[in-house]
């Protein structure tokens, strides 16, 4: 794959220097078309700023490889002459990476493609949210190519540079935000006695929400639920009339997040009993938890000697590759940027997030050993 590293460096150094945000990803989805064009590819549009490339093989059934393409609004911090040149927008999760490499991964599909099957490559759009992958799904585009099976990746600063990482089964979490208010009645802190505090019954709360994972869930399935934001008041000596606070909750099945909606919906409701308050609430299911395929997960574990291959622990992280999941089988699988000697250690979403694209490849060479191995199944 060594003959791919300078145009993956090329493509991934291009897009930094063009982060957008979900469905606003037009300077990139252009530049995905035209770098698609160049190889003798006829890309199409996809939920107005994803492109897809299906390459027909002499049988009908079909692999697929998907990329997200969308960045965040994080102001860059590093000093690399391809730093971002949209202002307060940056490639600090990867995606960058991911685009550059569905790119080298099709240059290499119109030199060297030993498969019979079908390949589709997706470049999707606003996986940062609404989640594109939910819209993708819905154009039928996986039924109407027979799509069979589907692949990705996510580079990931955990995990030393070059290292592959996956497990089968639940892999990452499915996600939920929460906003609610705890209402009272406001007044003098020194005349509590004529206020109806709302933080007192926020605290119940907030201690009553651990009491779900503790002692609401088997031990055996792992969950959730953080209070990340919190606001009220306006002054030390003055009650506030309502308390705002913010969360997830992060399951690995839908039938542990409802039920954990529905015990934060009981809690609530006692509280407003006992504490006179009202409690409002809203709740946003995201996306599903991405479960790994049994049968490809072993797939995967056949090309695994030829990489620097460790199974990997479930994480409470999300990620919308899973809408695929509920539609083809799939794998979703780590790839790791990790590199203390090249200051290589930033997290994702960190303004100062790095990484070397010589690790693309290891993602080029695993999509092209995956296709290979197709023909085994």
């Amino acid at each position: 794959m060594d003959f791919l590293l300078n145009d993956i460096i090329k493509y991934r150094r291009d897009l930094h220097q063009i982060p957008e945000v979900g469905f606003k990803e037009f300077k990139t989805q252009q530049y995905i078309i035209d770098t698609l064009k160049n190889m003798g590819y006829s890309p199409n549009i996809i939920c107005e700023t994803g492109v897809f490339v299906y390459i027909p093989g002499k049988k009908e059934e079909c692999i697929a490889f998907r990329a997200d393409i969308d960045a965040l609004a994080i102001q860059e911090e590093n000093s690399c002459e391809f730093a971002s040149k949209h202002s307060g927008f940056m490639h600090a999760c990867g995606h960058d990476g991911h685009s550059a490499t569905l790119l080298a991964f099709a240059k290499y599909l119109t030199i060297n493609k030993k498969t019979d099957h079908s390949v589709l490559l997706i470049f999707q759009p606003a996986e940062e949210g609404p989640g594109g992958a939910k819209f993708i799904c819905e154009t039928n585009i996986l039924k109407d190519f027979n799509v069979k099976e589907i692949y990705s990746f996510h580079l990931f600063p955990d995990l030393e540079e070059g290292i592959v990482s996956t497990k089968p089964g639940p892999f990452f979490a499915q996600a939920t935000e929460f906003d609610c208010k705890v209402i009272g009645r406001g007044g003098h802190g020194g005349m509590p006695q004529k206020t109806n505090d709302p933080l007192i019954p926020f605290t119940k709360i907030i201690d009553s929400y651990q009491s779900i994972i503790s002692r609401n869930i088997s031990p055996f399935n792992a969950g959730v639920i953080t209070v990340g934001k919190i606001s009220g008041g306006t002054a030390r000596n003055i009650i506030s009339n309502s308390i705002d606070f913010y969360g997830t909750i992060r399951t690995y099945s839908q039938e542990d997040t409802e039920f954990i909606i529905k015990r934060v919906k009981e809690i609530h409701s006692g509280v407003e009993i006992a504490f006179n308050v009202k409690v409002e609430d809203e709740f946003r299911i995201l996306y599903p938890p991405v479960i790994n395929d049994e049968a490809l997960y072993n797939k995967f574990l056949k090309i695994s000697s030829e990489f620097k291959f460790i199974q990997g622990e479930a994480l409470a992280l999300a990620e919308d590759f899973a809408f695929y999941q509920e539609k083809v089988p799939g794998v979703f699988f780590l790839l790791g940027t990790r590199n203390k000697e090249k200051n290589f250690i930033s997290p994702l979403h960190s303004s100062s997030f790095n990484f070397d694209e010589k690790v693309l490849l290891e993602g080029v060479k695993l999509f092209a050993k995956l296709l290979e191995g197709t023909n085994e199944i």
